[in-house]
């Protein structure tokens, strides 16, 4: 049986310091289904920046 992915759906969270660095995970659409916002490290601007969910 095929796994639902109607709930949990693969998302990218793009860098807002505009270096196009980007995470992929997950989110639970019922919990929040406005777009995500989450602070994270920036590998190359080397500090935490918010990353905003692309779609």
């Amino acid at each position: 049986m095929a796994k639902r992915n109607d709930v949990r759906p693969i998302i990218k969270l793009r860098s807002t310091a505009g270096t196009g660095f980007t995470y992929v995970t997950r989110k639970n659409r019922r919990n929040d289904p406005d777009r995500l916002t989450m602070r994270k490290y920036d590998p190359k601007v080397r500090q935490h920046v918010d990353f905003r969910e692309e779609r």
